[in-house]
């Protein structure tokens, strides 16, 4: 019997002297993070930022771009906000889950929420929670599952539902806040209507993230959590300080919407902002535009006010910017007060891009253009390598992604791919397209064969971008040579090669799904990595030689 005894007391002393790998030993209590094997997802979704954007972001570069992976070519595959957030809860592109504009009849009405990444995460052991910013016209449309209001309505799959409510009260409501109001900020909260009076949302999103963070962890579980402020998109209480509407010379009224920012954080980039990044500094912006559809050729150049105005844009969105990443490093800190930081996945990325002067723009997204597609993406966790990778990433890959990370099973018909084999190993070339759709108001529909819904769409490649309009109009430009999309090339002799073949690969896949969406593009468009490295320090320099200097 002695041996028995023997092994009872080793077995004894291996379990005292267990340690979950990085975190040292667990101090008297605080309870033991989760199993180092399936990591904790947080995933931080901005609202209307661009790519550029992340310089008013040092603890997202501190926390995750520079600890982790970011992705060069990010995109959101429609860049606006309610068709691209259904895109990252699917994996599909939206044409094949059917939300194709932010109004009815699309927006969160035209969305089926039953199953989701979230229901999948849960079904595989996941605390799921969800803070802040929804889809467009939820609390104010009806539900598409169960065809009642969605004021209090909680979508399948999450533990906790911390949704802002796009509604409007009536008058002389208690509750007369909704989600783009910054300081009286509405909330479904577990099917309860709270609204945060004198709060500033950045804030009031941070706190109950890390409160989620301290309750989940205490559960012993893993989690994802899905954060969504809603900066730096527009969004009251009107400012003094807010540009003011421009009657251009058309008789057309230019809008400058900017987003309301707490008094600590005012005036903090005036120095380093001396203009909006769409706007030259010294010349003029794009003058010759005849290579653009007819909804931009009848745009005006911008004045020197329209601007000045533009440049406070710029001013106020990098202080939105920069007032949440203060509280992001909050989050970041109950990470790791909980043990909870070494064993957790974080992702910074935002919902769609965002004009700022180019192509005569001055506000706006969703169209193909590079300045509203590109987002920004960076990964950082166990497992996940450090530096760049210039291979394609989509907002809808990231769905994969996590659960291919949680070892989560996956949605039916996804469209995206898995990241993980970038994240955790080398670079890849870029092999499978871009598809980019929009929904544009006041175009004819003249092209057959495009999705319904969609008057819009574009194949990127690695060297090329091809837009096909449902008017006809063609777009296409030659990346390598012209980052900044200034002179399409669709009337060029020598690219009429490039364009047959881009129109044969547009009609191949602008009604894809789910695999056929992943094939490979034609070999001679395929671009390997140190290509793709080259055209992106290229696009760089071009790109400050133009608007910088």
């Amino acid at each position: 019997m002695h041996w028995c005894y023997r092994l009872l007391a080793a077995i004894l002393l291996v379990g005292c002297l267990v340690v979950v790998p990085g975190h040292g030993r667990t101090p008297a209590g605080v309870a033991a993070p989760a199993s180092a094997q399936r990591p904790n997802i947080l995933v931080v979704m901005m609202d209307d930022m661009r790519w550029d954007e992340l310089r008013y972001a040092p603890n997202a570069r501190r926390y995750i771009v520079n600890r982790g992976t970011r992705f060069a070519n990010s995109f959101s595959p429609f860049p606006m906000c309610c068709p691209a957030r259904a895109s990252f809860l699917t994996g599909k592109y939206a044409h094949n889950h059917g939300v194709l504009y932010h109004l009815a009849p699309y927006g969160f009405g035209a969305f089926n929420d039953r199953r989701t990444l979230s229901g999948a995460l849960s079904a595989a052991g996941y605390r799921t929670g969800m803070v802040g910013k929804y889809l467009n016209g939820y609390g104010r449309m009806r539900s598409k599952v169960t065809g009642g209001p969605s004021v209090r309505y909680k979508p399948a799959g999450w533990t906790d539902w911390m949704a802002g409510l796009e509604t409007r009260w009536p008058r002389g409501s208690r509750l007369s806040g909704n989600t783009y109001n910054y300081m009286k900020f509405t909330q479904n909260i577990n099917r309860r209507v709270v609204m945060h009076r004198g709060q500033y949302s950045s804030n009031v999103i941070a706190n109950q993230t890390s409160n989620l963070i301290s309750k989940y962890h205490a559960a012993g579980r893993p989690f994802f959590l899905w954060v969504t402020p809603v900066a730096p998109h527009q969004g009251g209480p009107w400012e003094k300080r807010d540009p003011v509407p421009y009657r251009k010379a058309n008789g057309k009224v230019q809008q400058f919407p900017t987003p309301y920012t707490p008094t600590w954080v005012r005036g903090r980039f005036n120095r380093a902002v001396t203009h909006a990044p769409g706007v030259p500094l010294r010349h003029a912006a794009e003058p010759d535009v005849s290579d653009k559809p007819s909804y931009i050729r009848q745009y005006l150049e911008n004045t020197r006010t329209e601007k000045l105005r533009l440049r406070e844009v710029q001013r106020q969105r990098a202080e939105a910017i920069y007032a949440w990443d203060v509280q992001f490093g909050r989050i970041v800190s109950r990470l790791q007060q909980t043990r909870e930081y070494r064993n957790t996945v974080m992702v910074f990325t935002s919902d769609n891009g965002y004009y700022l002067g180019e192509h005569r723009h001055p506000a706006g997204k969703g169209e193909p253009h590079e300045v509203s597609a590109r987002v920004p993406l960076a990964v950082a966790g166990p497992g996940i390598q450090r530096g760049t990778r210039y291979a394609p990433a989509m907002t809808h890959d990231l769905t994969a992604t996590i659960l291919d990370l949680a070892g989560a099973r996956t949605l039916p018909a996804m469209d995206g791919t898995s990241l993980r084999p970038v994240l955790t190993g080398p670079d890849t070339a870029w092999t499978r397209p871009v598809l980019l759709e929009s929904r544009l108001q006041n175009l004819a529909r003249r092209v057959s064969g495009m999705p319904r819904g969609l008057n819009a769409f574009a194949v990127r490649t690695g060297r090329y971008k091809f837009i096909r309009y449902s008017t006809g109009m063609i777009e296409l430009y030659d990346l390598a040579r012209d980052p900044n999309e200034l002179h399409g090339v669709q009337q060029d002799p020598a690219y009429a090669g490039v364009k047959d073949e881009l129109l044969g690969v547009w009609k191949h896949y602008v009604s894809c799904r789910a695999a056929r969406c992943r094939e490979s593009l034609p070999a001679d468009l395929q671009v390997d990595v140190a290509t793709l490295r080259a055209q992106d320090a290229n696009a760089t320099r071009m790109k400050n030689a133009y608007y910088n200097r």
